[in-house]
């Protein structure tokens, strides 16, 4: 099996996905110390770092792997570089955003660990909003990039609903391959999962700790993630809970899905009884985290982690199919040369 690199890893959960389907992660990478405390607490037996990507270059993270892999080992490259610049909730994005060449980055970064090593695909996760048309120079040339490297490229929209996450949300993956083989027998199945609802999934939890400065997250109850803000608009305290208005009071619905969890940082959304705004461990279920899955860092932090995470039951689900992909274009390989 390869071996994992995970680039702009965030807390994990497209690492978690793949740790799922028994791909061992050898080491990942991102700018938040928080989020990559979060990743020590969680993948033990992973190296883990906090630098910046930009700062670190290919030559870095060769430098990091050197003691990690032995030359001309198999790896695959996983990662979603930062979308802000793409997003189409960011009314300001435009196509000469600075954080859009990030991309590029990371497969400048490929291209180098193919030096070195073999790498056997490449998983690149980002938002609807890469393929909006004001993007169009930036997205051909991503690519125009994985071509150029040797790498079959594969453009897809996933649904998180669609493999058991109780969540209606949609991102780009583009799945990459050395092998064409390989390339086409990638095919991830949907999941027929029943009753993906906010209630199913957080129906029965008690309620969350109030953020305090000072909280220790020993007294917080049931899950030490299971804190969100004290409630201060008046809207809470109206006599049927606070009303679904507008970006920042985005009220659930106990028998439909969760909207995308991807919060900015006064914009978590409204439990369904109206009374608070969402946990982080809350949100963190409605992403798909296994319940003993933990988030370090401050509340904002956490926020932060919660919001830019691949759903690991999606991340699992293409895991899955990159293994069954690379099992049967090897067994169609020895039967080819017998």
């Amino acid at each position: 099996m390869p071996k994992i690199v995970s680039l702009f890893s965030g807390a994990g959960g497209l690492d978690l996905g793949f740790q799922r389907a028994e791909f061992p992660l050898s080491f990942a990478v991102d700018l938040s110390p928080a989020a990559i405390q979060t990743h020590r607490r969680n993948f033990k037996g992973t190296a883990s770092v906090a630098a910046d990507l930009a700062e670190l270059g290919p030559d870095g993270v060769l430098a990091h792997l050197d003691t990690l892999l032995e030359p001309g080992e198999s790896i695959g490259v996983i990662g979603g570089p930062p979308c802000q610049g793409f997003s189409r909730a960011n009314n300001g994005s435009a196509a000469n955003d600075p954080r859009n060449w990030l991309p590029i980055l990371y497969l400048q970064i490929v291209e180098a660990l193919q030096a070195k090593y073999a790498v056997e695909f490449v998983l690149f996760e980002n938002v609807l909003g890469i393929r909006d048309a004001k993007h169009s120079v930036t997205f051909r040339g991503i690519l125009s990039k994985f071509r150029e490297i040797g790498l079959i490229p594969d453009v897809n929209e996933y649904s998180a609903l669609d493999y058991g996450v109780a969540q209606t949300r949609t991102r780009v993956i583009i799945s990459a391959f050395r092998d064409e083989a390989v390339a086409r027998e990638f095919k991830p199945e949907k999941v027929d999962a029943t009753d993906l609802t906010v209630r199913a999934i957080i129906g029965s939890l008690p309620d969350p700790a109030f953020f305090a400065r000072g909280l220790d997250k020993s007294t917080i109850p049931h899950h030490e993630n299971h804190w969100t803000m004290r409630p201060v608009s008046k809207r809470f305290s109206s006599p049927g809970g606070a009303d679904r208005g507008g970006r920042c009071f985005r009220r659930l619905e106990w028998d439909k899905p969760s909207p995308t969890v991807a919060y900015g940082h006064r914009e978590i959304h409204v439990h369904p009884e109206g009374r608070r705004r969402l946990s982080i461990y809350e949100a963190m279920l409605l992403q798909g985290f296994p319940s003993d899955f933990v988030l370090e860092g401050t509340l904002s932090s956490q926020v932060e982690q919660v919001s830019n995470a691949v759903p690991p039951p999606l991340a699992e689900s293409l895991a899955v199919a990159i293994k069954a992909a690379m099992r049967l274009a090897n067994q169609q390989s020895q039967t080819a040369r017998r």
